[in-house]
């Protein structure tokens, strides 16, 4: 048990001796030259409950800004106008679900939903797909040296000649980027994302923007504090990525994966009635290898060994997906089907297309590369810490080949900035905590609220967890920075 938690209400009680950020609301802004038009979304966006409606428009931006009377991209906004009267409002809160690749078009709508009432009446929530992803000039990086394959070449190369074929997939998918994204290749970027973000801000009339980045979305908002400090209102980074290269985030997330998987055989067999997978942690990593093993020897329907590690992936990433992953590995074992391991939507749908292509895209976009040798002296370091890693979430190994090579490093967070709100849950495997304190060492002023005892991706108006969600409620809508980093007690792990 960590001893802080007992000190949730406490800290989470102290607005008297709080700092507060600048007065609110927020005065108003010049007139912008090219204001925003919104008009009807596309069926994509969901629609809201009534009375609150959602609408879209588009902004255009220069694929280069060196050159701005270039190529322009058109990026995909919607809004949300806040619920409350104008002396609650707060301005605009732009939010970000992920990725990279995720589009963010919908997530006005979604994540609205669930953010708090008070939230909801104080900002006009804004949600835009990032360039390359969604409505936003998608990239294409077509078969992507055979990802879509179904059913995909193992992912966890063993001996040479499945090492040199790892790294001749990853060729060929840098070689299809390359021929798909063309000369928008350096320019699917964090750093341009940013520049979308101040230009939205801008084309809404707004001084400053509030901002919820959720995974990818921290390192989007802490690379737009770098870029512009004094344009941030109320910053909210739930779930940090952390100030690391990407091949060096990627390679810490896989480790973390394999410790949760661990977690997870144990739970599992803690509930060996429900499960039938073994009595005790070993037993069950046992049947799992069987379940894998088998799919790598014998793909069902076009599930083999790849789309088994993708299912992994997606679950162990969220509590409540880990009885349906329990289940899924049972059903395999009793019968030879596959069914409650596949996911809803198929891996090889336009959508998903999109998120993969703009995922490796922009990854290889913000920073250094590794350099092949050190990708399979990785993978080797893996094995020998666990003979069967996780290797979905490595992305960033495509950019060994990748055909631009960026000059510089993305800059994230900056002292000049106002406090900002940092989120982690204790036990994330997708983005470990450590990622959260290094940000909020760029970050002087701002404040970390940890969820103790937690497993699960994603805080936020996503946990259900009152200390959570006051703290940050308080200080979107308040501006209430607590006196010192916040503790928050964890559900633990569900009850299947």
């Amino acid at each position: 048990m960590i001893p802080a938690v007992r000190r949730t209400g406490l800290l989470c009680a102290l607005t008297a001796t709080a700092a507060l950020l600048p007065a609110t609301p927020v005065p108003a802004a010049p007139p912008p030259a090219a204001p925003l038009r919104f008009s009807a979304c596309p069926d994509s966006v969901p629609a809201p409950p009534p009375p609150a409606r959602v609408e879209c428009g588009r902004l255009s931006v220069p694929l280069d800004r060196s050159h701005p009377d270039g190529t322009h991209l058109r990026i995909a906004v919607s809004r949300i106008r806040a619920s409350g009267p104008a002396s609650e409002r707060r301005g605009v809160l732009l939010v970000n679900p992920g990725g990279p690749g995720g589009s963010g078009l919908p997530y006005a709508v979604t994540k609205r939903a669930k953010l708090p009432e008070r939230v909801r009446r104080s900002y006009d929530v804004i949600g835009f797909d990032p360039r390359g992803t969604g409505a936003s000039a998608p990239a294409d990086c077509g078969p992507m040296g055979g990802l879509f394959d179904s059913p995909g070449p193992d992912p966890v190369p063993e001996g040479r000649a499945a090492g040199k074929a790892y790294l001749d997939t990853l060729r060929r998918t840098a070689d299809d980027c390359a021929h798909g994204v063309k000369n928008a290749l350096p320019y699917l970027s964090t750093t341009e994302t940013a520049r979308d973000m101040d230009a939205i801000r801008a084309a809404l009339g707004e001084p400053r923007i509030g901002f919820l980045g959720v995974s990818y979305g921290s390192y989007l908002g802490a690379a737009y504090a770098a870029q512009f400090p004094g344009r941030v209102g109320r910053m909210v980074l739930d779930s940090v990525v952390g100030p690391r290269e990407w091949y060096d985030f990627d390679l810490l997330q896989s480790r973390a994966l394999i410790r949760q998987r661990a977690v997870f055989f144990a739970w599992t067999a803690r509930h060996g009635k429900r499960f039938g997978l073994g009595a005790d942690g070993a037993a069950v990593r046992a049947a799992y290898q069987r379940v894998r093993d088998g799919l790598a020897k014998h793909p069902v329907d076009g599930f083999g060994a790849a789309e088994f590690d993708r299912t992994v992936y997606r679950a162990l990433g969220r509590t409540e997906r880990w009885a349906g992953l329990a289940d899924g590995l049972r059903t395999y074992l009793r019968d030879g089907t596959t069914g409650p391991l596949r996911p809803e939507e198929p891996f090889d749908g336009a959508a998903s297309r999109t998120y993969e292509a703009a995922n490796r895209t922009v990854k290889c976009a913000d920073g250094p590369a590794p350099t092949p040798a050190r990708v399979m002296a990785d993978i080797r370091r893996m094995r020998r810490l666990d003979p069967q890693p996780l290797l979905t979430g490595m992305e960033a190994s495509v950019c060994a080949y990748w055909h631009h090579r960026p000059a510089h490093r993305t800059p994230l967070g900056s002292p000049k900035a106002p406090p900002v709100l940092l989120i982690a849950s204790a036990h994330d495997p997708v983005t470990p905590i450590e990622g959260a304190r290094a940000l909020q060492r760029r970050l002087p002023g701002s404040r970390l609220v940890s969820l103790h005892n937690d497993y699960s991706h994603g805080v936020f108006a996503s946990r259900g967890n009152a200390c959570v969600d006051g703290t940050a409620a308080a200080y979107l809508v308040d501006g209430t920075v607590p006196p010192a980093d916040v503790h928050c007690s964890g559900p633990g792990l569900p009850t299947p």
